[in-house]
């Protein structure tokens, strides 16, 4: 979501529950999978005003997920948020394979005679 919207009338809580409501309403799917918080344009809010922000939105919101604030100009606070995207697919790739069998033989890790 962007942070600091070009127009100053559009409320960007208000947009951010009108996309989980569309998703809930057409993908019940996609509704159910994990999802993070984005706050987009950090460059454009002033430094001092960035934190009260991004607390404002988070309660408005009611949101209790991962929050990552960046800007994808200037690529402040992207490398957590890439590096959390690889730890988060690489995690559902492990859970995904199938698990190995071990043999009973070799279960304690010693081999029998």
């Amino acid at each position: 979501m962007d942070l600091a919207p070009f127009d100053d009338s559009v409320d960007p809580v208000a947009q951010a529950k009108a996309i989980v409501g569309e998703l809930k309403k057409y993908d019940a799917q996609l509704y159910d999978k994990p999802r993070w918080l984005v706050l987009n344009k950090l460059d454009m809010v002033p430094a001092e005003e960035r934190s009260a922000r991004v607390k404002d939105f988070v309660k408005r919101f009611k949101w209790k997920g991962p929050v990552f604030e960046i800007s994808a100009l200037t690529r402040e606070g992207c490398e957590p948020l890439v590096q959390a995207i690889f730890q988060h697919v690489h995690a559902q790739q492990q859970a995904l394979q199938a698990p190995v069998e071990v043999d009973p033989r070799f279960a304690d890790g010693e081999t029998q005679a």
